[in-house]
């Protein structure tokens, strides 16, 4: 299969409509259907099935979906890290680390700087995210090293050290009843009538249902907090950056957050190893 066809199938998979494929694609719905015929030929299997009502995917192209759509990740990141690994002997950042946004401050301040007082240390790009995102940057490309949090955080295929363990708290707003309490359990936080659970976007950008409001950032979170529109249950090192309106109550049933540092496990990038090294003498 050519990357090409990968990505027209994937394109009228997704769309489940050729028209609006080939406009997605930039070019005519004639030489798109073409092509997709082509494929099913040369693989043995009908991959859509088309009807007067629309286009639906056979279980053949459910899977064609499923593979092709990790294949042109993969060529993705194989040409960012290409190009990445050409702009080291310019002298440009050699490293790019990922995580997310108002997560594991302390820990990556004294990374940045152990790394930074090894000889020989290349510069490190600090790429910050959203809840989820990081993951992402690391396996498409965009990152060489990623801080990720099990159990929101898959590790699956990449290799990965463990850094740190900890609770978790909820965070409410200076002064509410909860507040007295030594601790609490996650049923009686998400049972709070006044303060629902905050609503984070998905891979797809799109928020679930429910009462919470939508948040796309640490930020954002902590204000509505510090208002009483919503309270959130976060990893207890949180604390070290709330506001004297924030306050905080260990959750005894939330699963332990464990902080680890990731990366490809194809990388053979002494850089990478460099960061990873330091991170695991913290």
């Amino acid at each position: 299969m050519e990357t090409r066809e990968l990505r027209y199938f994937v394109a009228v998979a997704e769309e489940l409509h050729f028209g609006r494929a080939a406009r997605r694609l930039g070019i005519a719905q004639p030489p798109l259907s073409r092509a997709i015929g082509q494929l099913e030929r040369r693989l043995g299997a009908t991959l859509l099935e088309r009807t007067s009502r629309g286009v639906t995917l056979t279980d053949a192209g459910a899977v064609l979906l499923r593979e092709g759509r990790a294949a042109l990740d993969a060529v993705a990141a194989a040409e960012r890290r290409t190009r990445r690994a050409a702009r080291t002997a310019t002298g440009q950042p050699a490293l790019v680390l990922t995580t997310k946004a108002g997560a594991s401050n302390e820990l990556l301040a004294k990374l940045l700087d152990a790394h930074a007082a090894e000889p020989g240390a290349v510069a490190v790009e600090v790429l910050l995210c959203g809840p989820g995102e990081q993951e992402r940057l690391l396996r498409d490309g965009r990152a060489d090293v990623a801080l990720l949090h099990r159990p929101f955080d898959s590790t699956a295929g990449l290799d990965a050290e463990e850094l740190s363990t900890e609770g978790q708290v909820v965070v409410l707003p200076a002064g509410h009843p909860l507040t007295g309490r030594p601790h609490v359990r996650l049923a009686e936080v998400t049972a709070l009538p006044d303060l629902p659970l905050p609503r984070w976007p998905g891979a797809d950008g799109r928020y679930p249902d429910g009462p919470g409001p939508q948040v796309r950032d640490h930020t954002q979170l902590l204000q509505l907090i510090a208002l009483g529109r919503a309270c959130a249950v976060l990893p207890e090192s949180c604390r070290a950056h709330l506001r004297d309106d924030h306050a905080t109550v260990p959750v005894l049933d939330a699963p332990r957050v464990t902080t680890v540092i990731a990366w490809p496990p194809h990388s053979r990038s002494r850089a990478v190893a460099d960061l990873v090294r330091a991170a695991m003498g913290l």
